[in-house]
C-alpha cells in the first residue's frame, strides 16, 4: 500500500449493527463528503427492539433487508455476522458459516461484492484462529477489531486490523483528529474511527459533537476519504 489516490494520509469510519440511527448518521457523512463502512446481521434485518446504555433506553431497530442498498448507498456494507456470535466461541465450521452466509446475503442485497467485516462482540472477540478461517475459507479480505490503537499506522494482518480510536472517547477522538490533521505523514497513515450509532442516543457523545468531529476532519486536500474497501482492498 504506496498510498491513497497519491495522498498519505486517508479517513475512514466504520459503524456495527445496521440500526435506524444510521440514516441519521449518513446525512451528516454526506453533507462534509466523509464515507463509512457499515457493518451489518442480515438474520438480524428489520428487528426492532431497545437496549440500555449510559442510564438510558435508546432503540435498538435494525434497518429492513429491503432498504439496505437504499440506506447505505455512496457508502459500504460489511459482513459482522449472521446472528452475533463471538467467533472465538465457535469452532471452524460454524466460523466460515456466520461470516461467508452473511456475507453472500449482504452482497445479493446491496449488488456488489461484500469484502469487509468487523468483528461482532466486544472484548475479545477474535483470534488467530478465527481470523485463518475467515482468510482460508471465506472471501473477506479485512476485518476490524474494537482494540482501539491511538495510532495512525496499518498493520501487517488486514484481517485483524485494530483502528484508531472508538469515537464514544471524545476527547480522545477530537485530540487524534487534530493530530491527523498536522501531521506531515511520510508514509501511508490512516485516522480510523468505529462505533454504534446508536451511543449518540444515549450521549456517549452527542449528534452536535460528532457533527462538529465531522466538520473538523472534512476538506482537507492532503487526506484521501474512504470506506475501509475503497482504503485497504482497492
Amino acid at each position: 500500500m504506496k498510498d491513497f489516490n497519491g495522498k498519505l494520509k486517508a479517513v475512514t469510519f466504520s459503524f456495527d449493527d445496521g440500526v435506524s440511527q444510521d440514516k441519521k448518521l449518513i446525512e451528516i457523512l454526506d453533507k462534509y463528503g466523509l464515507k463509512s463502512t457499515f457493518n451489518l446481521n442480515s438474520a438480524f434485518l428489520g428487528v426492532e427492539g431497545n437496549l440500555e446504555r449510559n442510564g438510558r433506553v435508546v432503540r435498538h431497530d435494525k434497518n429492513p433487508a429491503q432498504k439496505v442498498a437504499e440506506i447505505y448507498r455512496g457508502h459500504e456494507v460489511a459482513v459482522h455476522t449472521l446472528i452475533h456470535p463471538n467467533l472465538t466461541s465457535l469452532d471452524d465450521d460454524a466460523v466460515e458459516w456466520q461470516v461467508e452466509q452473511d456475507r453472500r446475503l449482504l452482497t445479493q442485497l446491496v449488488g456488489y461484492e461484500v469484502r469487509c467485516m468487523a468483528y461482532p462482540c466486544g472484548g475479545v472477540n477474535n483470534d488467530e484462529r478465527v481470523a485463518g478461517v475467515i482468510k482460508n475459507r471465506t472471501n473477506v479480505k479485512f476485518a476490524r477489531t474494537v482494540t482501539s490503537t491511538d495510532s495512525f499506522d496499518i498493520p501487517d494482518n488486514l484481517l485483524r486490523y485494530d483502528p484508531t480510536v472508538y469515537y464514544v472517547e471524545k476527547d480522545k477522538l477530537f485530540a487524534l483528529g487534530e493530530k491527523f490533521i498536522n501531521l506531515k505523514a511520510d508514509k501511508p497513515q490512516v485516522l480510523y474511527v468505529w462505533g454504534h450509532s446508536y451511543e449518540m442516543d444515549a450521549e456517549y457523545i452527542s449528534w452536535r459533537e460528532f457533527e462538529e468531529f465531522c466538520k473538523m476532519i472534512s476538506g482537507k486536500d492532503d487526506i484521501f476519504y474512504g470506506t475501509n474497501g475503497q482504503i485497504f482492498l482497492k
